[in-house]
């Protein structure tokens, strides 16, 4: 993985930094696991604006990624690593002997020509995904399920993954990338390893031109609205708005939202940061 900083021979290219894509082995997408993706515009099916600051960008296809891993105890052979613009994580093209082709999330150091394997009693190697119960204390694992069968959901961003902390029982106990401490089922799957495109998270645009490649229209300061037309607006001068809220005056910023009375809060062992 590594990052490039252009030289700055136009204004939007001074503080761009973009990704080597040395990980990158091609950039033909397997034509087979291709969907068409339609854009609304942050429209419903009225054509009123339901949701603000999108619209735009760059057309895309979706790549169909195996969360499940439900193909198990047959081995795979990764073809080949490629971008995917839906998503800030690089994905692995592997092909099953069976001929079956399928899309996972790529995880850091995985190289093409490896063989990877999902299912109970696959061995806990960057890339396999087995369920939690049969991985080491302390491993580094991504691509979680919260319920069996459900697929993963959790820890699926680049450069994200949680940590294996405890086993008790048919639960273990994991630390998630948000901080939070919690108790899942050990019957589910994880994949062992970091998610690829770690330095993701050292990218700068450079302009907002970019931004409205991404489909991401502007935004406007609450403070800067009237009060018609946001809690936080109005006030002489440069006041600013006093408790940050939302646009339908929910606070921000350390206000819990969570239901106190929610069935699962028995399973977090400690909260996230704030």
């Amino acid at each position: 993985m590594s990052v490039r900083k252009l030289k700055p021979i136009t204004p939007g290219q001074r503080f761009r930094v973009v990704n080597g894509f040395d990980a990158i082995t091609t950039d033909k997408p397997e034509k087979s696991l291709l969907a068409p993706i339609k854009k609304t515009g942050g429209r419903n099916s009225q054509g009123k604006m339901t949701m603000r600051h999108k619209g735009g960008g760059h057309k895309r296809r979706y790549r169909i990624i195996d969360f499940k891993r439900d193909k198990q105890d047959v081995d795979a052979t990764v073809v080949s690593i490629q971008y995917d613009p839906n998503r800030t994580a690089f994905i692995a093209l592997v092909e099953y002997k069976d001929g079956e082709k399928r899309y996972v999330v790529a995880q850091n150091g995985l190289q093409v020509g490896q063989t990877i394997k999902s299912g109970s009693g696959s061995a806990p190697e960057i890339g396999n995904a087995l369920p939690l119960g049969e991985i080491p204390l302390g491993t580094i694992v991504s691509c979680m399920e919260l319920r069996p069968g459900q697929g993963a959901i959790m820890a699926r961003s680049a450069g994200t993954f949680a940590q294996l902390m405890a086993k008790d029982g048919k639960f273990v106990t994991l630390k998630l990338p948000s901080g939070e401490t919690r108790m899942i089922l050990a019957t589910c799957l994880a994949t062992i390893g970091a998610v690829s495109n770690s330095d993701h998270q050292l990218l700068v645009s450079g302009k907002a031109g970019r931004s409205r490649w991404l489909g991401r229209r502007p935004r406007t300061r609450p403070v800067a609205m009237n009060p018609v037309d946001h809690p936080m607006g109005g006030g002489e001068g440069r006041a600013s708005g006093g408790h940050p809220r939302s646009r339908n005056g929910i606070p921000a910023k350390g206000y819990r939202t969570r239901s106190r009375t929610k069935d699962t809060n028995k399973y977090i062992i400690e909260r996230r940061k704030k």
